[in-house]
C-alpha cells in the first residue's frame, strides 16, 4: 500500500509541475508579455520605427521620465520618442539584466550611440555610453507607467557638460518697491 501511495504522490507531483502556467524561462505568460513589450519599446528606439508603439504602451500611459516632467498619453509619449531619436545616430540598446512579474518589468540597460546635435550636455557627434534602470508598470500587457533611473555619477557628468543658465545682470534681480 505504501508503494502505491508513493507512486500516486509522484504521479500527482509530476502532473502539477507539468501543468503550471509558467514558461520555460520560469515566467508566467503575463510576465513574459510584459518583458516582450519592454523589448518592443527598446527595439523601436534602435530602429526609430514607432509605428507599433501602441502595441506596447497604453493610450492613457504616463512616462514619469520625460525631459520636462510627466508625459501623458500615447501620442505625447510617441512624439517625445520621435523628437529624441531624431537627434541620435546608431543607438544600440543592450539589456544587462531584466526581471518581470505580472505587473512590472524592470530592465538594466546600456545605451550607446552618438548625438547629431548638441543634446543632454553632449556635443554633436560625441558618443554616449549610459546605463539606466527602466521600470514599467503593466495592465493587460501594455505599459501604463514608466520610470527611468540613471547612475548618479553619469547624471552628474551629463549635468557638468550642460551649459549653465545665463546669469542675469545685478540690476535686474532687484524687485520693484511696492506702491503704497
Amino acid at each position: 500500500m505504501k508503494n502505491y501511495l508513493t507512486i500516486l504522490f509522484v504521479a500527482i507531483s509530476c502532473y502539477c509541475v507539468s501543468c503550471n502556467s509558467k514558461s520555460e524561462s520560469g515566467l508566467s505568460p503575463a510576465a513574459q508579455k510584459n518583458l516582450d513589450a519592454m523589448h518592443g519599446v527598446s527595439n523601436s528606439f534602435d530602429t526609430k520605427d514607432f509605428s507599433k508603439i501602441g502595441d506596447y504602451i497604453a493610450a492613457d500611459a504616463v512616462d514619469h521620465s520625460g525631459e520636462n516632467g510627466d508625459v501623458k498619453g500615447l501620442d505625447s509619449i510617441k512624439a517625445s520618442f520621435v523628437r529624441y531619436t531624431a537627434n541620435v545616430e546608431s543607438q544600440k540598446t543592450e539589456v544587462i539584466k531584466e526581471l518581470a512579474d505580472d505587473e512590472f518589468a524592470m530592465s538594466w540597460i546600456r545605451y550607446t550611440g552618438s548625438f547629431k546635435k548638441d543634446q543632454m550636455g553632449y556635443k554633436a557627434g560625441e558618443k554616449f555610453d549610459m546605463k539606466a534602470i527602466e521600470i514599467a508598470k503593466f495592465k493587460d500587457g501594455k505599459a501604463v507607467e514608466h520610470w527611468t533611473y540613471m547612475d548618479p555619477g553619469e547624471v552628474v557628468t551629463m549635468m557638468g557638460k550642460m551649459q549653465p543658465p545665463p546669469v542675469m545682470p545685478a540690476d535686474s534681480t532687484k524687485s520693484a518697491k511696492p506702491k503704497k
